[in-house]
């Protein structure tokens, strides 16, 4: 399977950290929250990624470029500019990297990397959501409902809207709620190819706005109920947390 991840965006709520670099970019630990991202779809055996660029799109480019040395001891012989790696272990992983426009919407994104992806389901997220659910399990369940799309159900804080499931399927989506029990859209996706039909029918189409709701009117919209662990990194002390987890040996996505 391939894993289709959007990192374009301005990331304006960290913007202590993306007037540098854009927010995939932005490091838990010593590694880019993108590289957390990617670790935890090669951990199931998903290795072949297609990355959505937009804003400051050449910092991913050159940190993809250069992913051997960014990652390893290195000599560096400056008269010849012969370079050895040192260390071994380096992630098997195709990365394609696609410039999909500053100022287009995520669905836009997803529409343009459409040649990319075949003709089988694959895996869509954002480039700063980290959580410990069963890919394949999500992968099976995607299978057994057969909508075009399935998204990942979770209950974080409040401060997010709401989505109604019945039966598996999303029924509804709602404004922000205070209920503890909620369900929100946790921002992983399967998703089925025939989903360009729709998209491609509209132009500058967001994900979230334009296609999600309509899926979920018209029955096409299923929805994984993950109970872990997940969390989206939007501020500096959501970054903070989650170096923190890392530090004490509990990061749950890298399980």
């Amino acid at each position: 399977m391939k894993a289709v991840i959007l990192a374009g965006g301005l990331g304006s709520r960290i913007s202590e950290e993306t007037y540098l670099r854009p927010k995939p970019m932005v490091t838990v630990g010593e590694k880019p929250i993108l590289w957390h991202i990617m670790k935890k779809f090669a951990n199931h055996g998903i290795n072949n990624f297609i990355i959505c660029l937009g804003y400051k799109g050449d910092v991913i480019k050159e940190y993809f470029l250069n992913f051997k040395s960014y990652n390893s001891s290195v000599i560096t012989n400056t008269a010849s500019g012969e370079v050895i790696i040192l260390d071994e272990g380096h992630e098997d992983w195709r990365v394609t990297l696609i410039d999909t426009g500053a100022s287009a919407n995520t669905g836009e994104r997803l529409k343009q990397v459409q040649k990319y992806v075949g003709k089988e389901s694959f895996f869509f997220t954002y480039g700063d959501g980290l959580t410990d659910q069963d890919l394949l399990a999500t992968a099976s369940f995607h299978k057994e409902k057969g909508k075009l799309v399935t998204l990942t159900a979770v209950n974080p804080p409040a401060r997010y809207g709401a989505v109604s499931v019945n039966s598996g399927i999303v029924t509804s989506f709602s404004e922000r709620t205070s209920s503890p029990d909620s369900l929100i859209n946790g921002g992983y996706f399967l998703v089925n190819p025939n989903v360009f039909e729709t998209l491609n029918r509209l132009s500058n189409p967001s994900w979230e706005v334009d296609i999600l709701p309509k899926l979920a009117m018209e029955g096409n919209l299923a929805a994984f109920e993950h109970t872990g662990f997940w969390f989206a990194m939007d501020t500096l002390r959501d970054k903070e947390h989650l170096e923190n987890l890392l530090e004490s040996g509990s990061a749950p996505w890298l399980r």
